[in-house]
């Protein structure tokens, strides 16, 4: 019974290109606390009660980023600076820094794969 779905017709799954699976799952498993489940040896899944939504990664030589017209996937953190941090010190890269937009603050940063995600927070106090 499709109305008593609150699913029906939502996003329910997103997946990333890989060229290095084993670099991405750790990075995902120290930076944000991910766990993965293998499919064979060229995808690796990850679950929405750790990532807030269900997805997973494919062993490819894409990369996902909004330059290539991407979808770009936002993370939330309630402190901007330490999850900056996290990932510098788990190998993401900074590519856009901290900057303000009407609805608070954000900063674009890339896996080790080079794919590009946000994190936003609300404004500074």
């Amino acid at each position: 019974m499709f109305g008593m779905n609150s699913a029906h017709e939502k996003i329910n799954y997103v997946e990333l290109p890989a060229k290095d699976l084993a670099a991405v799952k750790a990075f995902f498993r120290q930076t944000f606390g991910w766990s993965f489940i293998d499919y064979g040896d060229k995808y690796s899944a990850f679950s929405h009660a750790e990532a807030g939504l269900d997805g997973g990664f494919f062993q490819s030589e894409a990369t996902a980023t909004t330059r290539h017209g991407g979808a770009l996937l936002v993370f939330y953190s309630a402190d901007l600076e330490a999850t900056q941090a996290k990932i510098k010190q788990f190998g993401g890269a900074i590519i856009k820094p901290v900057f303000a937009f009407p609805g608070g603050r954000r900063f674009h940063f890339s896996d080790p794969n080079g794919n590009e995600y946000a994190v936003w927070s609300a404004p500074a106090a």
